[in-house]
């Protein structure tokens, strides 16, 4: 099982982020680098890729608010 975090670089201060959208559904099959959510941080969009191929465990929904180092969802091969 991988972990797929908010990184923490992603943004330079400790406000919260929110999960603009996510490209797979829960339990879709996803390979590594593959593109799955779009962050949005002050107005600023970045993507986040998959870490591991496998199956996708969602665990924080799109529109929902996050922190960098946060689990938004786990990967398992």
């Amino acid at each position: 099982m991988t972990d797929l975090t908010i990184p923490n670089d992603l943004w330079d201060d400790d406000s919260e982020g929110s999960i603009a959208s996510w490209f797979f559904s829960d339990g879709d099959d996803v390979s590594k680098g593959d593109l799955v959510a779009e962050i949005m941080n002050e107005k600023v969009t970045n993507e986040l890729l998959a870490p591991a191929s496998g199956v996708l465990k969602i665990l924080v929904a799109a529109e929902q608010p996050v922190s960098k180092g946060q689990v938004i969802a786990q990967i398992a091969g």
